[in-house]
């Protein structure tokens, strides 16, 4: 037989970057700093503005991002590694990132923005049907 492929790429553990997906840190990063049980552990994340409390772990999306940080360390720790390590920079340049901050950017237009969207995508539908016909002419 050949070789198994391992299924997961992103673990559980200490110093792994969370994105919170439920509750008041909704949308933010954190630090898992310590794994209390198989369903809940500490996060921490004082550079965004995230208070250090025990999370379940369904409540928080593994990123692939792990800075180095002893287990169970504190906030001061937690902040010199997280800011040492530019994750923060690495999270806001990341695809995913970019996504969500566009979702969000859609969700909150108003009608007159949808409006204006619409008739610049008009606009730039009829430049580009007009070039077509001129390349098939």
């Amino acid at each position: 037989m050949g070789a198994q492929r391992m299924s997961f790429k992103r673990y559980v553990e200490v110093g792994r970057i969370v994105l919170i997906s439920n509750g008041e840190s909704k949308g933010k990063i954190a630090t898992i700093v310590e794994i209390v049980d198989q369903n809940r552990g500490i996060v921490d994340g004082p550079s965004t503005g995230v208070p250090r409390q025990v999370m379940a772990f369904r409540d928080m999306t593994l990123t692939r991002f792990v800075i180095k940080v002893p287990r169970a360390s504190g906030t001061p720790t937690v902040k010199k590694a997280f800011e040492a390590s530019g994750v923060l920079e690495k999270w806001e340049s990341s695809k995913w990132a970019k996504t969500l901050k566009a979702r969000e950017a859609r969700k909150n237009t108003s009608d007159f923005d949808r409006f204006k969207i619409q008739v610049l995508k008009k606009q730039r539908r009829n430049i580009i049907n007009e070039a077509a016909k001129n390349v098939k002419a």
